[in-house]
C-alpha cells in the first residue's frame, strides 16, 4: 500500500499484534492501578473491613493484610502486576505496611496524572517524584525517635500491639504482643530467622487457648501398629534425628535373584531382616530415648522401640526435624553404624499431649533452644489463618525494630509531618516545574490519615484540617485519634511504628509509579491473547483449540 508515491507502509510486527501507545497508554495504566487501590484501600488501619476472597477451585480467604489480597486477586493487566511486587517487597523486606505502600503508589499516580494528561513529560515527573522521596526520607530519618534499649522489651510490646491494630486480634493484642516479643527473644540474635518460629494451627477452642512453646512442638506423626505401647513422657531423654528409612521394602518388580536350593532364598529372606535390625540394634545401643526421622518409620521398628521403652516418630517434616536440632542439638545423621555421644540431642522434658482434637509430641525446656513454636486455636480455619497472617506481621515488625532503634508515630502524624513540610520546601527550594510534582507528592501523603478517618467512618475533611493546623504550628506527632474521634500526640499514645515501615513504603511506592509512568507503549502478540481467551469471556477451551489448530499447520484466520 502507498500513498501517493511515497514509500510503502512496513509491518514488522506479526499480523494481529496489539499495540498501543503514547499519552492515553501512560493515562490507561494509571487507571488500572486506581482500580486494584480502590479494591485494598478500605482495609487500611484499626477500622478497615476485611475481605473476602474466593478463588476459583471455592476456598476462602478473609483478610485484610495487603500482600495476602494482592496475591489472590489474580490481576491481569501487566502495569498493575507492579503494585502486586512492591506488596511483596514491603512483606519480605519489613513485613507490615503492605497495603499502605499500595495505596500510597495509588495516590501518587492519581495526583501526577493531570500532569501526563497536560502533557508534562514523564521524565520531568519522575524526577519530580524521586527528589521528593529523598527529601521524605531524609525527613523521617531526621524526626525518628531512638529508642533506649533499657526498655527495649516494652518497646518492642508497643510495636507489636500498632502492628497488630488493624488486624482481627487487636482485642486480644496484649495476650499476643507478649507471645511475640517472647517468639523473637528466643531466636538467635544474631541472625533471626523468623522461619525457625514454628507456626500450628488447631481448630476449636477460643483464642486464649493459643499456646507459647519455648521449644519444638509438632503434630504425631503417622505411626503404625506397637505405636500404643511406647512411653509418651520422659525427663532429660537423649534425642536422636536420623535421614534413614526403618522399613521393609518389597523387592522391586523386576528384580530377579537365581537360586538353586531353599536355603539360600532363605538366606536372601534373612539378610533383609538383618540389615534392619543392625540398625536398630545400633540406634539402641546410643542409648537414645527419641527416635525421630525424616523418612518412614515401619510396623517392626515401631514394635521393636516399643519393647525397649523408646518413643519413635518417622515422617517428621523437614523444617520440624531441623527446629528440633536448633533447640536440642546434635545433628541429623543419614546412617545408623557411626553415631557418637556428640550427635545427639536433649532436653528437661518431652511428652506427648492433646491439643483440641490432635496429639503434638513437645520438647520442652530445650538447652539451646533457638526455636519456639506457637500453637494457635480459634473457631474457623479462616480466622486462624488470618491470626497466623497477623503475628507474621508483628514478628517481622519486632525483628526489625530490634536491629533498627528509630520509631515513629503511627496514625498518619509522620504523613502529615512529611506532606507539611514538601510543601514548604517546595516553595522556598525549587522554582521550577518539579515545585508542582514535589507538592502533588506532598498532597498523595495525606491519604493515609484520609483513608484511616474514611474506614473509621470520621469526617475526614475536619479531621484533616485539624492536622495540617497541628502539624504548622511544630506538633509533628499530631496523629488521628481513634478513640476521641480527633486529633492527638500519637508519640505519647504509644502508637508507634518503626521508620523502617515508612522510608520502605516511601522508597517503593516511588519505584512503581515511576516504572509505570515510564512505560508509553503495550505489545501483546496474538498467541498472548489467545492463551488470555478464557479471561476475556471466550468458552472454555477456545483459546487451546486455538493455540492447538495453529500447531497442525492450518491457516490463520
Amino acid at each position: 500500500m502507498s500513498f501517493g508515491g511515497q514509500t510503502p507502509t512496513i509491518i514488522v510486527l506479526k499480523e494481529g499484534t496489539d499495540s498501543s501507545q503514547g499519552k492515553g497508554q501512560v493515562i490507561s495504566n494509571i487507571n488500572a492501578c486506581l482500580a486494584v487501590q480502590a479494591t485494598i484501600r478500605s482495609t487500611l488501619g484499626p477500622y478497615g473491613g476485611d475481605l473476602l476472597l474466593v478463588d476459583s477451585n471455592g476456598r476462602t480467604t478473609i483478610t485484610n493484610d495487603g500482600a495476602t489480597v494482592m496475591k489472590l486477586l489474580d490481576i491481569v493487566h501487566p502495569a498493575a502486576r507492579i503494585l502486586v511486587d512492591i506488596a511483596r517487597s514491603q512483606d519480605a523486606e519489613v513485613g507490615d505496611g503492605t497495603t499502605s505502600v499500595v495505596v500510597l503508589a495509588g495516590e501518587i499516580l492519581k495526583e501526577v496524572k493531570d500532569h501526563v494528561d497536560q502533557g508534562v513529560s514523564s521524565q520531568t515527573i519522575m524526577k519530580g517524584l524521586r527528589r521528593a522521596s529523598a527529601i521524605a526520607v531524609n525527613k523521617i530519618k531526621e524526626i525518628a525517635v531512638n529508642t533506649k534499649d533499657g526498655n527495649k522489651r516494652e518497646t518492642l510490646s508497643k510495636l507489636a500491639a500498632t502492628a497488630m491494630s488493624s488486624k482481627l486480634i487487636k482485642r486480644n493484642s496484649e495476650f499476643f504482643t507478649k507471645m511475640v516479643v517472647d517468639a523473637v527473644f528466643s531466636l538467635d540474635q544474631d541472625d533471626l530467622n523468623e522461619k525457625l518460629i514454628g507456626i500450628k494451627k488447631v481448630p476449636g477452642g477460643a483464642l486464649q487457648d493459643s499456646l507459647f512453646v519455648n521449644g519444638v512442638a509438632f503434630k504425631k506423626t503417622f505411626s503404625y501398629a506397637g505405636f500404643e505401647q511406647q512411653p509418651k513422657s520422659f525427663k532429660n531423654p537423649k534425642i536422636v534425628c536420623l535421614n534413614v528409612e526403618l522399613e521393609l521394602k518389597s523387592e522391586k518388580d523386576n528384580a530377579e535373584v537365581r537360586v538353586e536350593q531353599v536355603s539360600e532364598y532363605q538366606a536372601v529372606v534373612d539378610a533383609e531382616w538383618q540389615i534392619i535390625f543392625n540398625k536398630m540394634e545400633a540406634l539402641y545401643k546410643t542409648g537414645a530415648k527419641v527416635v525421630l526421622s525424616k523418612l518412614p518409620i515401619g510396623d517392626l521398628a515401631t514394635q521393636y522401640f516399643a519393647d525397649r521403652d523408646i518413643f519413635c516418630a518417622g515422617r517428621v517434616s523437614s523444617d520440624d526435624l531441623d527446629r528440633v536440632i536448633q533447640a536440642a542439638g546434635g545433628s541429623i545423621q543419614s546412617t545408623c553404624s557411626d553415631i557418637k555421644p556428640e550427635h545427639l540431642g536433649t532436653c528437661e522434658r518431652f511428652s506427648e499431649r492433646q491439643i483440641g482434637g490432635e496429639r503434638f509430641n513437645f520438647f520442652e525446656g530445650c538447652p539451646q533452644a533457638k526455636t519456639c513454636t506457637l500453637v494457635l486455636r480459634g473457631g474457623a480455619e479462616q480466622f486462624i489463618a488470618e491470626v497466623e497472617r497477623s503475628l507474621h506481621d508483628a514478628i517481622m515488625i519486632v525483628k526489625r525494630a530490634i536491629k533498627n532503634n528509630s520509631i515513629v508515630a503511627g496514625g498518619g502524624a509522620c504523613e502529615m509531618e512529611v506532606s507539611a513540610y514538601l510543601h514548604s520546601y517546595a516553595d522556598r527550594n525549587i522554582p521550577h516545574k518539579q515545585q508542582a510534582i514535589i507538592k502533588c507528592f506532598a498532597k498523595a501523603l495525606e491519604v493515609i490519615p484520609r483513608q484511616l478517618c474514611d474506614n473509621a467512618g470520621f469526617d475526614a475533611t475536619d479531621i484533616l484540617n485539624k492536622l495540617r493546623v497541628e502539624h504548622r504550628r511544630g506538633n509533628i506527632w499530631a496523629g488521628v485519634d481513634f478513640v476521641n474521634e480527633g486529633v492527638a500526640n500519637n508519640l505519647e499514645r504509644f502508637v508507634w511504628e518503626p521508620s523502617l515501615v515508612k522510608i520502605n513504603a516511601i522508597q517503593a511506592a516511588v519505584e512503581a509509579s515511576c516504572l509505570i509512568l515510564s512505560v508509553d507503549e503495550t505489545i501483546k502478540n496474538e498467541e498472548s491473547q489467545a492463551q488470555q481467551a478464557p479471561q476475556r469471556g471466550l468458552p472454555p477451551g477456545a483459546a487451546q483449540r486455538a493455540l492447538r489448530g495453529r500447531g497442525r499447520g492450518m491457516p490463520r484466520r
